[in-house]
């Protein structure tokens, strides 16, 4: 009878694993075990993400993908650390998260800022709080924070993953709006890098590059545009204009 695998629950939880390294030379040479934790979730596809859990017990930084297989040879299970200490310390920050989110929506964005940094000081990479402290400095007008955030999220890839997109689209109108021009082009651009073609990507640029008063930019980036979605609207409508504006 073969083995119904659909039903079967997906790997999540806490993992470790030891490496060991040689320190020294002749008489002083020992070896060092090193031990490593880190938050494990199999995909639907089967690959298993991994994030190494920093001092507050959350899972941070860059997600790093290997198959099941791999993780159940060289990682051993950490059930009751995952139940006793992650899994509550991820479900505080998720909280956090959320309420600062709610404050932001609801347009109190000190008290959303508060708790953003509350969240921060547990995962200073955490992509979520990031976006939503950059939003709130960006609401009020404080470009040269928003501009300290700016510079920390670009450097991040997961800011661009396609999860956190309505969080990045947000960020770049919001940029676009303060005109903070060259940091909305830049950032759009990076993301240009990360992801397959993306019309809206192109359109954004042209956007940002015609509020800037960059005409011929505008222009080439509308085209890039329209190479990927010839039906796209809003940069047929832009190229036209542009057209009468930009010398042949």
């Amino acid at each position: 009878m073969a083995e119904n695998t659909a039903s079967m629950p997906k790997i999540k939880g806490t993992f470790s694993t030891k490496l060991i390294q040689e320190i020294g030379t002749g008489t002083t040479k020992r070896k060092v075990i090193q031990s490593f934790l880190y938050f494990a979730e199999e995909k639907d596809n089967g690959e298993v993400g991994l994030r190494v859990l920093n001092e507050n017990d959350v899972p941070s930084g860059e997600e790093q993908i290997i198959s099941k297989e791999e993780l159940l040879e060289s990682f051993t299970p950490e059930v009751e650390l995952y139940t006793s200490t992650v899994f509550p310390a991820i479900q505080k920050l998720n909280k956090t998260l959320a309420k600062a989110d709610r404050q932001r929506q609801e347009g109190n964005t000190f008290t959303a800022e508060m708790e953003y940094g509350k969240a921060l000081n547990i995962d200073e990479d955490n992509i979520r709080a990031n976006f939503g402290i950059g939003l709130c400095y960006l609401d009020r007008n404080e470009a040269d924070k928003a501009t300290d955030v700016f510079s920390r999220l670009i450097e991040l890839n997961a800011a661009f993953e396609l999860e956190h997109k309505h969080l990045f689209n947000d960020f770049g109108i919001s940029l676009r709006k303060n005109k903070m021009f060259d940091e909305a082009v830049n950032f759009y651009s990076r993301a240009l890098g990360l992801t397959d073609d993306d019309e809206n990507l192109y359109f954004n640029i042209a956007r940002c590059l015609y509020e800037k008063g960059d005409r011929k930019g505008a222009l080439k980036n509308a085209e890039k545009c329209l190479g990927i979605n010839p039906k796209s609207a809003p940069a047929m409508k832009l190229k036209k204009y542009l057209k009468k504006k930009v010398p042949a």
